[in-house]
């Protein structure tokens, strides 16, 4: 049966990338410490906490998304449609600390 408005499951997040891990950026890199991910029709959005090293606690946030074979994609996130919001929103649930830095940019 396809999915319509009456009968959808909610999203799950996906949780299919280890964390900690490494990222590296042409002018330092650091520690991906948590990420809110979700699989979409076509892409994996992602919002990631990053902590850079040699700075315990400096974090950023990088939004960013993955296709759906598994490979980080360099152009922006696009979020569309109710499933992305709420796959990224259960996704949050398990990223505290991300959690928390996103809801001072609404507060």
């Amino acid at each position: 049966m396809a999915n319509t408005p009456t009968n959808r499951k909610p999203p799950e997040p996906k949780r299919g990338r280890e964390v900690p891990r490494e990222f590296k950026f042409h002018w330092g890199g650091g520690q991906i410490i948590e990420e809110a991910a979700y699989t979409g029709q076509y892409t994996e959005p992602a919002i990631q906490l990053l902590e850079y090293e040699g700075h315990p606690g400096s974090y950023g946030i990088r939004f960013c998304y993955y296709n759906l074979d598994g490979r980080f994609q360099r152009s922006p996130m696009m979020i569309d449609g109710e499933d992305s919001f709420e796959g990224l929103r259960a996704a949050l649930k398990q990223t505290p600390k991300l959690r928390q830095l996103l809801q001072k940019l609404v507060t």
